[in-house]
């Protein structure tokens, strides 16, 4: 299994998918816009993972990049490729796939649990995983689900976290893949986000005080990949 990434950050990797990748003997390559970058052929990967990043998804007059990643996503999509997309990504999954994304009604910042739908009951997508995980979260956009896409997962803030699109087509809005250097990361490079406390967003305190959630996330990442990858 070749799996390929993008990224949009110098300050947030893999993290857990890239442990997850290593132990399954998966082979890694990845596109960084940060640096010079030249997209591969979808013929170079059997699964594609685009990550998070704190621009939106309609901000292409500020990175050139943009459009091209929306063109690529496109091409896996129709190739059959698998595909998983974290915040961002997932937001850019849903653009693609014609569906809104837009500012969210409150900033969604810290562990908070998200639930699986009743839709989303019974399908093997999910299978081997609690009815509730409590997952990192650092949004303030978010995206409706796509036209044909299974709703899978929701959160007291934000009531679309997760789809399905064909079988193969995976958006999280949520992150599960972060440890505990992404997290510190994200609270040393966009700490004004988390200056004032609101009932979705958790103080710097609070989500280290929770790091030990990192532990659940990994062992429900596995199982969630798993099922996705064999699909």
């Amino acid at each position: 299994m070749k799996i390929h990434y993008i990224q949009h950050v110098n300050f947030e990797g893999l993290g857990l998918i890239a442990k997850w990748a290593q132990v399954r003997n998966y082979s890694i390559s990845g596109t960084k816009f940060y640096k010079k970058y030249k997209l591969p052929s979808t013929d170079d990967y059997d699964a594609l993972v685009i990550m998070g990043g704190p621009m939106s998804v309609h901000e292409t007059a500020d990175h050139n990049w943009l459009e091209p990643e929306k063109e690529h996503i496109r091409q896996a999509i129709n190739a059959g490729k698998h595909v998983l997309g974290i915040c961002l990504g997932a937001q850019l999954i849903a653009d693609v796939l014609g569906a809104k994304v837009c500012k969210a009604h409150a900033k969604e910042i810290g562990w908070f649990p998200i639930a699986w739908s009743d839709a989303a009951m019974g399908h093997r997508i999910i299978a081997g995983l609690n009815s509730t995980i409590n997952v990192m979260h650092w949004h303030g956009e978010e995206f409706a689900i796509p036209e044909d896409a299974l709703h899978i997962a929701s959160s007291k803030a934000c009531a679309n976290q997760a789809f399905l699109y064909k079988e193969r087509v995976l958006g999280l809005q949520f992150h599960m893949e972060m440890d505990a250097g992404a997290i510190e990361d994200l609270i040393e490079n966009c700490g004004d986000e988390i200056a004032k406390p609101f009932p979705s967003i958790q103080t710097a305190k609070v989500i280290r005080e929770n790091m030990n959630n990192i532990h659940s996330c990994e062992s429900a990442l596995f199982k969630l990949l798993d099922n996705w990858i064999i699909s």
